[in-house]
């Protein structure tokens, strides 16, 4: 479970009790993390390799990419590539400061992530000892969610947006982008979601996919809540009157 300030907590009772991660916590590089968009840091993404419980990979913003490969007894950062374009040049590719607004790992090859930044779409193939930035997504590379297809890693998903001048889509026109070459180029898919005069944003943990890869749902920051049954080619509306939609998921 990952919190703000910062704070990971671990359950071996299946949730009826918890445990503060201490090795993360003390960690001395914790002083330079700092919040996007809060005060303080917070972990929103928690990964956990599919073939090894002990590997986890974890996101936070601020503060970076962290990887255990020992079950939580040691961290390391792994942001290298990452770039914080709303620091100082000198810090812009500091690991420990980079502001990662959600995280995905390939179910079938856990190897490739996804990175929604806020300073961009940044992928990598070698289990994060490097990241790339993508600059194919459109209409916008800025955004909060990103969902990665369970068999093809190299297809995902994202709800651009506008990013610091007003939190809105691009053009007032909420789309998903898709990507199916790892974000060299990307689809822009509309069919079935609002035209003009959209002021939907899609929050972080607020866009899931199936296992089959096929179905996709998404909720908004008005209340809105489309599936799709086709990868995102078409959509249909579920609901325009729920209050601010903050996750959805599939259940299995």
């Amino acid at each position: 479970c990952g919190t703000i300030p910062g704070g990971l907590f671990r359950s071996d009772d299946r949730g009826s009790s918890w445990q503060l991660v201490d090795s993360l916590w003390d960690l001395p590089e914790r002083m330079k993390w700092f919040g996007g968009g809060k005060d303080d840091p917070g972990i929103h993404s928690i990964c956990v390799h599919p073939q090894n419980s002990q590997n986890v990979a974890i996101a936070i913003s601020c503060g970076g990419v962290w990887i255990t490969e020992d079950d939580g007894a040691s961290w390391t950062c792994k942001a290298d590539g990452l770039r914080a374009e709303y620091m100082p040049p000198d810090l812009a590719h500091d690991p420990n400061i980079q502001d990662a607004h959600r995280m995905v790992q390939s179910p079938t090859q856990p190897d490739h992530f996804w990175i929604q930044h806020h300073n961009g779409v940044f992928k990598t193939t070698d289990g994060a000892e490097s990241w790339q930035e993508v600059t194919g997504i459109q209409p916008s590379v800025f955004g909060f969610a990103v969902a990665v297809h369970p068999q093809r890693p190299e297809t995902a998903w994202f709800a651009p947006g506008v990013k610091d001048e007003c939190r809105i889509p691009v053009d007032g026109r909420f789309v998903i982008a898709r990507t199916t070459d790892g974000g060299v180029t990307s689809e822009v898919l509309s069919n079935g979601l609002p035209g003009e005069h959209s002021y939907d944003i899609v929050y972080r943990h607020a866009l899931d996919i199936d296992e089959t890869g096929d179905c996709l749902a998404v909720g908004s920051t008005t209340g809105n809540f489309w599936i799709t049954e086709d990868g995102g080619d078409n959509w249909q509306t579920i609901s325009t009157s729920l209050p601010p939609i903050h996750c959805v998921r599939f259940v299995k």
